[in-house]
Parts: C-alpha cells; structure tokens; sequence
C-alpha cells in the first residue's frame, strides 16, 4: 500500500484541483460539475441500489466472456506452439481476425444474436480471445527445447508433457496474456452496452448523459474507473498466488 501512496495523492490532488475549478467556474460548472456533488450524486445511487444494479450485468458478461475465451485460447495456444501442423492452420486466420477491433463486430453480432447478453458476451470473448492465445503460443515457443527433449528421452508422453512441463513454463506468459484481456473485457463490454442494451454500467453511463443528469454520468465512470482497478488487483493477486513457486526458487 505504501507503494501506491504516491499514485494515490496525485489523484486526490487532480480531483481537488478539479473541485476548485469548477467551485471558481474556471471550467464549465455544468460539463464538468463540482467532484463534491458528483461524490454526492455516486452514494445516493450506491444507496438506491442503481450502481449495484448496473454493475452486476457488467460482471456477469466480462466474467461469462474471459472464461470462454481462456477456455479456448490456452489449449489452442498450447496446441499451436507445439505442434507445427496446427500453427500453419491456425496462424493465417488468427493474424487476420486479431487486427480488427472487436467492437467492429459489434453490428454483425447484433444481427445473429440480437442485443441481449450473447451478443455483449460473444464480443467480450473475441476481444479478449487473441491476447490469451498469443501470450500462450508465445510462452510455449519460449521453452527451452533442452526440458522437452529430455522429457522425450525419458519417454513421457506428448500429453504428459503438454500438462507437466509446457503449461507449468509457459504459465507466466499466459497469466500476462489473461491480464491484457481482463481490460479489454471491461472496455468492449461498455462499448456494447452504450451501443446496444438497456442494462450494465455503459448503458447507466450513456442513459444519464442523454438526459443530462451530469453528476450521475460522472458517478457511473468513477465506478468503472474503480471497477477497472479493483479487477486488475484481484487478478494481480491471483497471479502471485499461482506464481508463488518463481519467488521460492528465485531465494533458492
């Protein structure tokens, strides 16, 4: 926490310095309102229950779409630094899928999924998808060739090795690729709840403005603000936890 001291005090001084602003109407006290009010604005609705209720969808999707796209990204990940045959397959079709940006396809899912949750999940796993099976591919790829060739020599199986001496080398790598994602998660499943949906912290965010409850607005992008951080700490203890065997060896 300590660490993070510095961090903090800046954003108190930025929010302060915002507050007088717009106290002194140095900026536009409508567009960008007192942080005080909007503070004001933001426990009104964690008390009324609006922000818990935008936020829980949002939840839901980022969670429903990280875990399909880890599901499927790890194992062809895997697959595609081990076995050539599937590398020259898949690689093609990967690097032109993964530059185009995933709220692109948000029109074309609209018209085979609609608007409702399947949609928003689908392009929340196409986003995060590429990050988690490059970072995979990439951390196979990374392995000595000495721990593999000795695991051959001594018979193991491919599967065998796949399981005991690939994903164990490779698993920082993936943790890195899993931890891009977690953002891009969160971003596209605002994107496609401001574009089409009538629930999430997107659609709170978009609907305040469009009726110019401008307190409220800023209330639903500090939640996601904090949403985003709190997200990536408890994946950063996560990650720690399934590491904890590098700190060991690094004392070793």
């Amino acid at each position: 926490m300590k660490a993070r001291l510095p961090g903090f005090l800046l954003i108190a001084f930025l929010l302060a310095a915002w507050e007088i602003s717009s106290a002194t109407e140095v900026i536009d006290p409508v567009s960008l309102p007192r942080v005080s009010a909007i503070l004001a604005s933001w426990w009104s609705s964690i008390t009324s229950g609006a922000i818990v209720g935008a936020v829980l969808p949002t939840l839901w999707r980022i969670l429903a779409g990280f875990t399909l796209a880890t599901l499927v990204g790890v194992p062809v990940g895997l697959l595609m630094g081990t076995i050539p045959f599937v590398f020259r397959l898949l690689e093609p079709l990967t690097e032109f899928i993964r530059p185009i940006p995933s709220a692109a396809y948000i029109p074309v899912a609209i018209l085979f999924l609609g608007i409702g949750d399947e949609m928003k999940i689908f392009v929340v796993f196409l986003a995060s998808l590429f990050p988690i099976l490059l970072n995979s591919f990439a951390g196979v790829r990374g392995i000595d060739p000495v721990l593999i060739d000795t695991a051959h020599t001594f018979g193991t199986s491919r599967l065998a090795t796949l399981r005991q001496i690939v994903l164990p080398a490779a698993l920082p790598s993936i943790l890195t690729g899993m931890r891009i994602s977690v953002g891009l998660c969160l971003i596209v499943a605002v994107v496609a709840e401001m574009i089409s949906g009538n629930s999430g912290i997107g659609y709170f965010i978009l609907n305040n403005q469009r009726i110019f409850r401008v307190p409220e607005m800023f209330a639903g992008i500090f939640t996601l603000g904090l949403l985003g951080y709190l997200i990536n700490l408890a994946f950063l203890h996560i990650e720690h936890f399934l590491l904890r065997w590098r700190t060991t060896a690094e004392t070793i």
